[in-house]
């Protein structure tokens, strides 16, 4: 069963079929929705290197405080929003899978990241290497010279790779050259399909393995399960329609894949501890007029995040 879902969704959209899925910018260039203050998710990846302001950044119900320098990293599928923000400024970087098809590593360091370590406040040597990498990423993408795009990749590289020595988790470990079902499963679990009550077997299914073969693999790239990790994502898309949406709680339910409300409450309350109706008085985060629609659409240089 796969629900639309109702928080608003961006899309990575460019002037034309020559130019590849990536953007770089201002805020101001990118657009008036890169501080968009209503939660919302993104069909792209973003990067976002704050050089001045100040308030939240809001991620998946985590609260980020703005203390510039500070770059963030979200992948797509990502809630997040601009709280009582103010006189943010600095870079702005959107890309889809595409752009890093033939760099799987960088795709998956970007997900770690993004996953693990979403904010960092930068020291004054690192905030100098970032600044240093998206400037010159910003020239050449506004130069559209041959083989911008890899210099663009390599510059990327070096931004995530640096990135994650910060966080303390190294670079991303050597790529097999075989895309393997762990690694497609955990893809899998970016999909919408998957908050809505998939079971193992279908996973397996979609994935060409049969429902033994994905344990193991699963087990032995992430140590979990792949029910846990399911049940994980059906959780956290609960939990972003709760915080970030007026549905009734009946209607959350449905969203994620359950027909009787009250079994939805109790696996809310098994996994999180807590009811659906509790978890939302503590975590409400969106502005009162999140209902008003704004343009969906993404485009490079004009229309926003």
């Amino acid at each position: 069963m796969e629900t639309a879902s109702p928080l608003e969704l961006h899309r990575l959209e460019v002037p034309a079929p020559q130019l590849f899925p990536f953007a770089i910018g201002t805020f101001d260039t990118i657009g008036p929705l890169s501080r968009a203050a209503f939660a919302h998710r993104h069909t792209f990846h973003e990067i976002v290197h704050v050089t001045a302001g100040s308030g939240e950044h809001v991620i998946d119900l985590h609260r980020w405080p703005i203390t510039p320098p500070n770059l963030g990293i979200l992948s797509a599928g990502q809630v997040h929003h601009w709280a009582a923000a103010h006189g943010v400024d600095g870079h702005v970087m959107l890309l889809e899978d595409a752009f890093l098809l033939d760099r799987p590593d960088d795709l998956s360091l970007l997900r770690r990241l993004a996953a693990d370590h979403p904010w960092q406040a930068l020291p004054p040597e690192a905030a100098a290497e970032v600044s240093g990498v998206l400037d010159e990423m910003l020239r050449e993408f506004r130069a559209r010279k041959p083989g911008m795009a890899s210099v663009l990749r390599a510059y990327l590289h070096i931004l995530l790779t640096r990135a994650a020595r910060r966080a303390d988790r190294g670079p991303a470990r050597p790529h097999s050259g075989t895309d393997t079902p762990a690694q497609r499963f955990l893809r899998l679990l970016d999909e919408p399909a998957s908050a809505t009550g998939m079971p193992v077997a279908e996973a397996a299914a979609r994935l060409g393995v049969t429902p033994g073969h994905l344990a193991d693999a699963v087990k032995r790239a992430t140590g979990r399960t792949p029910g846990a990790l399911l049940r994980d994502a059906r959780t956290l898309e609960a939990k972003r329609l709760l915080a970030g949406t007026g549905l009734t709680v009946a209607a959350v339910a449905r969203a994620v894949g359950f027909t009787d409300p009250a079994y939805f409450c109790r696996f809310f309350r098994r996994e999180t501890g807590t009811s659906p109706g509790r978890f939302r008085r503590r975590c409400r985060t969106v502005p009162e007029k999140h209902h008003v629609r704004r343009d969906p659409s993404i485009a490079p240089g004009g229309n926003g995040t």
